[in-house]
């Protein structure tokens, strides 16, 4: 049983041909019951790990080359693949509750059955206000049991609801970080997921003055991306594939028109950008590059921060030899030094507001960012409808 809040949620359905005169894709240990959201979170692999290795033999696999440029986060929610691909980090969300209680026995079980029999959220008269505690403590017993589980940091969704609300984004962010603290884990191992509305950047920017880290998601134009680097960000997470489908179907965005124009495609340059920007005038986020969808992709992003990768595509890299006189084939595409030479026009310069944010980002974001939203809301609503049904749990 696979539970998917992989990159391609709620992306427009690739298709094998695109419109005339539009772009198109130049190159086509624990229990292993659990469950649980492995991507978006930081996870480097090799191929060299666990059983076998290239060393012994002078030869190499793709994985190993191309970790050797950028840190690949394995896409799977599914815990079989721990042993393959381990990652060191995780995100909880909506869409791992439901993965949760839908399985018949997990360690993570008893994380949810815990938060639904806490006193002090079932002593809560009003409704609303119970289920969101219940919801709080779900999310942050699940996340204190990954935290345990893995060395790096684990990502927590914040509500998606919150999403043109930056008070509400804070003080929800600021109601799980107490949460974590009760528990013991530490701020250092924690980030806070958030939509990339302006709302959701400028709860960033209040977050990290704070000394919070957060990670910005939902992002598909530069402006949300310079945005939010403005806003010192520390992860910042683009869809390449999801901006590839939309151009493929559609046109009049300034800006994947341009990319379009000069041969590049959309997705990969938006990723390009945002690096060079975010080095060439210092800013301190980190850049992760998701919704990949072939090893071209790969190829193209080496030297990103992050690269959320499919199973299958990493399979595949794994399964790829690599001769020694072959290494010179793997090119580090970004880098800081590079990123100097970039030209970014005195548009692409400006102090972002709301005003200049929203008027530059365009159809392309604006229909995905509300896609993406959507999508976040219905596994939230999906999650309080099943606590709803099963609270109280057995036993209480």
């Amino acid at each position: 049983m696979s539970v998917s809040i992989s990159s391609s949620l709620l992306s427009p359905p690739s298709s094998s041909s695109s419109q005339i005169g539009r772009w198109s894709s130049p190159v086509r240990s624990p229990p292993t019951n659990l469950a649980f959201s492995l991507h978006r979170s930081f996870a480097k692999v090799s191929s060299t790990s666990g059983n076998g290795s290239s060393v012994d033999t002078g030869l190499s696999t793709e994985l190993d080359a191309v970790s050797s440029f950028s840190e690949i986060v394995p896409d799977t929610v599914v815990f079989d693949d721990f042993e393959r691909f381990p990652p060191t980090a995780a995100t909880v969300s909506s869409s791992l509750l439901l993965g949760i209680c839908s399985l018949p026995d997990t360690k993570f079980k008893s994380a949810v059955e815990t938060a639904l029999a806490d006193r002090e959220c079932y002593e809560q008269e009003d409704a609303n206000r119970r289920m969101s505690c219940f919801f709080n403590k779900a999310l942050v017993n699940v996340g204190a049991d990954l935290a345990r589980l893995v060395p790096g940091r684990v990502s927590t969704e914040v509500d998606a609801r919150l999403a043109y609300n930056t008070r509400g984004i804070v003080h929800k962010v600021h109601e799980l970080s107490k949460l974590y603290n009760e528990v013991e884990v530490s701020s250092d191992r924690l980030l806070f997921k958030i939509p990339a509305t302006w709302q959701g950047i400028e709860a960033s920017r209040f977050l990290e003055s704070e000394g919070i880290q957060t990670h910005l998601t939902l992002v598909y134009s530069f402006s949300q991306a310079a945005a939010a680097a403005q806003a010192g960000t520390s992860v910042i997470q683009i869809f390449v594939g999801r901006v590839r489908d939309w151009a493929r179907n559609h046109s009049g965005d300034a800006e994947i028109d341009a990319a379009i124009k000069r041969g590049e495609d959309p997705g990969l340059a938006l990723v390009t950008k945002t690096y060079n920007y975010i080095h060439k005038y210092g800013h301190k986020s980190k850049l992760m590059a998701a919704a990949v969808r072939n090893k071209q992709d790969i190829f193209s992003l080496l030297g990103v921060d992050y690269i959320i990768v499919p199973l299958k595509i990493l399979q595949f890299l794994k399964d790829s030899v690599t001769y020694p006189d072959e290494k010179y084939s793997y090119v580090r595409r970004l880098s800081p030094s590079s990123a100097m030479g970039y030209n970014f026009s005195e548009e692409d310069l400006v102090k972002w507001d709301q005003t200049s944010m929203a008027s530059l980002m365009g159809p392309c974001a604006e229909e995905l960012l509300s896609a993406g939203l959507e999508g976040y809301v219905n596994q939230t609503k999906r999650v309080e409808e099943l606590f709803g049904k099963i609270w109280p749990p057995p036993n209480v």
